[in-house]
């Protein structure tokens, strides 16, 4: 009998992570790493970057590089990916900011700041890592989106209109592309428990937040909210061989949100 091979094998692939350096992108970085993949982490803080590169290599025994960026500024970008260079097999956009506020209370710059990092951020790194994955012949691309993209939210206007333009954005690079062995996909999270939650939570309810937190984790039908871990495992599937099959999909990862509330 043929052997098989191991599932989920990164040997040979180099992943970039953009947001890398903290929250849900270190947690990416780590288990692509971890599974023998080449990482670069694309942050806009160049010590957090500096920092997780290291931890991370040590830990896996990994190559694991590190590249500061604003994903908003395009000539920020362009010279990111210069420096990165090619081959690169996938791409995963994590890097993203929050926003708590309703459209009146959703000022005209708070709506420019979240638009600039999540749709043009992730629009400027989709398109700068498309050459050279057109180069080879194929790649994946993985966006992080939200439940807010496809579920009223209360209090997250401009935050929801980002997620539901990184879900569009999607669909039509799934669609363009799949003739050219670019496969691209989203992850939708419900809450996950960050240290952007927690610090949300000490300084909007200090001496609450163990009451704040068990609200939140109310608000998924399972109870708590989801780590960081467990939205890197599903990007790693959806990254892999595995999941060759896949396309043009939003994926929830949300506790039951949708279905079971």
């Amino acid at each position: 009998m043929e052997r098989m091979k191991p599932m989920f094998e990164y040997t040979g692939k180099r992943v970039v992570v953009t947001g890398g350096a903290s929250g849900i992108g270190l947690a990416i970085a780590r288990v692509f790493a971890q599974q023998h993949a080449s990482v670069v982490i694309v942050d806009l803080n160049q010590q957090a970057a500096d920092g997780a590169a290291t931890e991370i290599a040590a830990a896996f025994d990994a190559t694991v590089e590190s590249v500061a960026c604003n994903v908003g500024e395009e000539a920020s970008v362009a010279d990111a990916f210069a420096k990165i260079g090619g081959p690169i097999d996938v791409l995963v956009n994590c890097a993203g900011i929050a926003h708590v506020g309703s459209l009146a209370s959703t000022s005209p710059a708070d709506f420019d700041r979240l638009y600039n990092v999540n749709v043009r951020g992730t629009y400027l790194c989709m398109r700068a890592g498309l050459a050279p994955m057109l180069e080879k012949g194929s790649g994946v691309i993985l966006n992080m989106a939200s439940i807010a993209a496809t579920s009223g939210l209360s209090d997250r206007f401009a935050y929801s209109m980002t997620k539901g333009a990184v879900l569009s954005m999607t669909l039509s690079v799934a669609k363009d592309y799949l003739a050219k062995g670019i496969r691209c996909n989203c992850i939708s999270p419900a809450r996950i428990f960050t240290p952007f939650v927690a610090g949300f939570l000490a300084k909007n309810y200090p001496g609450r937040e163990e009451e704040q937190k068990k609200e939140l984790a109310a608000s998924q039908p399972i109870g708590r909210m989801g780590t960081p871990e467990e939205v890197a495992s599903l990007a790693l599937y959806l990254c892999s061989e595995e999941a060759s099959f896949l396309t043009g999909v939003d994926y929830p990862i949300d506790g039951g949100f949708f279905n079971l509330r």
